[in-house]
């Protein structure tokens, strides 16, 4: 149902979801406002739709809902997203029911790839650390969510590996059935993971932008009757789980913003969300406003938005992946234009690397960090040298990169020339061979 302004929403809405503090779902292109439901699109401009809230409708909040009282809220919370329930579209409620409890993730002071670089300040944000080893258990665990309050008995997504993986592993702990949807060219060790929890894996010949085409399809045909696709018709509600990225940077930095934020970008959903995670923490008054800085990162061989930024376009035009960075590879990114928006608003930038040097990124940050990024991380890591080797990241600002996957979902990027240093008998003579000068 559309409603026809922002006073038009009422906190409790006219249906009987429970959503928490969300009152109403908005088109990010018109501003039509509308009931919270399994719905995605604007049917006044077919605009995206986004999950509004108090703070973002104007309306007045009570004090135990701003400032140091909601701070003191958000710190009594669970290790988990679920710290964050006062400002997502959950029920007050969701810990306590069976998830896979994502988030909270390390913020790792990176010193030495900081030296390495030339900055002063450099931290990683570590999101290998969830439970399926990507950032996708964010969202997919708000999404999950959602599938309930919808009476949904399936989980399924359209997927570049790490999102199946995570859809998989959330129904079976929540008790529902799943069936996901990938290209059949994915990393093997990312369609091991999907599918060791037991559920549909779908293999489909073509790239990611052709098994999303199919996956809207199902929607509109009775098979996907009560089927809820997280990337798709629970999108709304999936996509502000990349907002906790931005929360735990802030507070895991002390309740402040950094200097400059470094994103992949493949859809580009999660680089538009930390930026609305930011801006409600400032107009919660949980941080100081300052000024930020957000940079998207593609890799050379699918990277629309890179294009479209140099070109000093608004549009983004759609392209034929080919890069190792598969978790990245979306020819038609959805939320490209608002990348730009975003980069261009913050005074950031959409840069881009080779996958040669992805690779060298990854064993970067691998023999600096100790921390083993998937081909994502290489990409984002790699983006920030040449960042800063081009003067455009000032080295002594503040700068946090995301490391959104773990690195043993795509070994066969970094397999070549892995190999042992030697391979000797066991013997102390035969190491004395080997390294002559014990280095």
């Amino acid at each position: 149902m559309a409603l026809a302004s922002t006073e038009s929403v009422s906190t409790s809405t006219s249906t009987s979801y429970d959503f928490g503090p969300a009152v109403g779902l908005s088109c990010r292109e018109c501003g039509a406002l509308y009931d919270l439901g399994p719905n995605f699109a604007c049917i006044e401009c077919f605009g995206p739709l986004e999950v509004a809230y108090p703070w973002s409708t104007g309306r007045e909040l009570a004090a135990d809902q701003v400032g140091e009282a909601l701070r003191a809220r958000i710190e009594s919370g669970p290790g988990s997203i679920w710290r964050y329930a006062p400002l997502l579209p959950v029920p007050a409620d969701v810990a306590t029911k069976p998830n896979l409890a994502p988030g909270w993730t390390k913020l790792v002071k990176a010193d030495n790839l900081a030296k390495e670089l030339g900055l002063r300040s450099l931290h990683v944000k570590d999101d290998s650390g969830n439970p399926t080893h990507s950032f996708k258990d964010r969202v997919v665990a708000i999404a999950l969510e959602a599938a309930r309050t919808f009476g949904f008995h399936t989980l399924s997504c359209s997927s570049t590996g790490n999102l199946a993986g995570a859809v998989t592993a959330a129904a079976a702990r929540a008790g529902l059935d799943a069936c996901v949807f990938i290209p059949a060219g994915l990393e093997e060790a990312k369609i091991v993971m999907a599918s060791v929890y037991g559920k549909r894996l779908v293999a489909i010949e073509g790239t990611y932008d052709d098994v999303n085409r199919f996956c809207s399809e199902l929607i509109g045909d009775p098979i996907g009757e009560k089927w809820g696709f997280v990337n798709v018709n629970l999108r709304p509600y999936y996509a502000e789980g990349s907002k906790t990225l931005a929360y735990e940077i802030a507070e895991q930095l002390g309740w402040r913003l950094p200097d400059n934020v470094v994103i992949p970008v493949a859809s580009g959903s999660q680089l538009t969300k930390i930026d609305k995670g930011f801006q409600e923490l400032i107009k919660l008054g949980l941080v100081e406003e300052k000024p930020y800085r957000i940079f998207g990162a593609q890799a050379a061989g699918c990277a629309p938005v890179s294009a479209a930024f140099k070109a000093g376009h608004d549009v983004v035009r759609p392209v034929r992946p080919d890069t190792i960075a598969k978790s990245l590879a979306i020819g038609n990114p959805a939320d490209g234009p608002y990348v730009l928006d975003i980069a261009r608003r913050t005074g950031g930038a959409v840069e881009d690397v080779t996958d040669e040097e992805i690779v060298d990124a990854v064993h970067l940050l691998a023999r600096t960090e100790g921390i083993f990024a998937e081909t994502a991380g290489g990409v984002t890591v790699g983006v920030l040298r040449k960042l800063v080797a081009d003067g455009r990241i000032d080295p002594d600002a503040e700068t946090v990169v995301l490391n959104t996957g773990d690195g043993l979902k795509t070994l066969d990027a970094v397999s070549a020339g892995a190999r042992p240093t030697a391979t000797i008998r066991p013997s102390l003579d035969a190491y004395r061979a080997a390294f002559p000068d014990n280095s």
